[in-house]
């Protein structure tokens, strides 16, 4: 009988999507659209990892969400005028050329991901270098079924991250000289994961299905930014910052450099030095 007068207990990370969800809306009224996009693309990821969670988030919220988002994704924010000029930069390239560029990226992201991977359930972040240096070899000499597989694998650990309580709950952080603590989640800002995921997926299939693969996508390369970091923990105004303009500095470098049709031990010594680089202190 008493059962009858319980409250019901909502589900674990309800709480999250609904403060992230009115931070969301909150930035939209107060004209940051870059934080807007933050904190609604949040909720939506924590929402969308679990049924049960979509359903008790209710219909009125997942759809004003997704809407709101639908909107920012054509706001002018730093991202995403980068993101528009690589766009029309990449058409200019060949397929191959295109992959490097955003290799160039996968290789900046190495570090940081080794050091996720000792958070709990972060354990495939500790494999992007190995990714990097499989794509890196695919384009000079044949690799073997189980490299791929490895690569196909990986991309799977890394859909199943977002889906994991841990990525979006704060069970663990890094630490960043002269800043906030990084936390796994601010990798959820520009799919920082689906990215990677779309980019070894599309070059599994470059090599296993040629005509079938598709043009290689260039929306990995501004993923070094850390945007979500940086719009989290400092605010809007993402083009002032010395670490986004670092950033930013590397990409156009890196096409300058494409452009000049290096050798592969050239382009292996570049990736080499950003493999080693730390890119929140870099």
């Amino acid at each position: 009988m008493f059962k009858l007068f319980q409250k019901h207990k909502e589900p674990d990370g309800l709480a999250l999507v609904k403060d992230y969800y009115q931070r969301g809306k909150a930035c939209m009224e107060g004209r940051e659209p870059a934080r807007a996009m933050l904190w609604l693309s949040r909720a939506d990821t924590i929402y969308s990892a679990r049924d049960e969670l979509y359903e008790a988030a209710g219909e009125v919220l997942t759809e004003d969400c997704s809407e709101r988002i639908g909107q920012l994704e054509e706001a002018p924010t730093y991202t995403n005028k980068l993101l528009a000029e690589i766009q029309d930069r990449a058409a200019e390239l060949g397929e191959a050329q295109v992959r490097v560029w955003a290799l160039f990226t996968l290789s900046r992201l190495a570090r940081l991901g080794e050091r996720l991977s000792a958070l709990p359930g972060c354990g495939a972040l500790g494999k992007l270098e190995g990714a990097v240096r499989t794509v890196l070899r695919s384009f000079q000499e044949p690799v073997s079924g189980q490299d791929l597989q490895d690569l196909l694998n990986l991309c799977g650990e890394l859909y199943e991250l977002e889906s994991f309580a841990g990525f979006w709950n704060g069970e663990g952080e890094l630490p960043v000289p002269g800043g906030a603590p990084f936390q796994v989640f601010d990798l959820d800002s520009q799919m920082v994961l689906l990215e990677i995921d779309s980019f070894l997926d599309s070059r599994v299939r470059s090599l296993t299905s040629p005509g079938d693969s598709g043009d290689p996508e260039p929306d990995l390369i501004p993923c070094a930014l850390l945007s979500g970091y940086y719009l989290r923990t400092v605010g809007e105004d993402l083009s002032a910052l010395p670490q986004i303009q670092a950033e930013t500095a590397r990409i156009w470098d890196d096409l300058a450099f494409l452009q000049t049709g290096p050798t592969w031990a050239r382009v292996e010594e570049r990736i080499q030095g950003y493999l080693a680089l730390d890119i929140l202190n870099g």
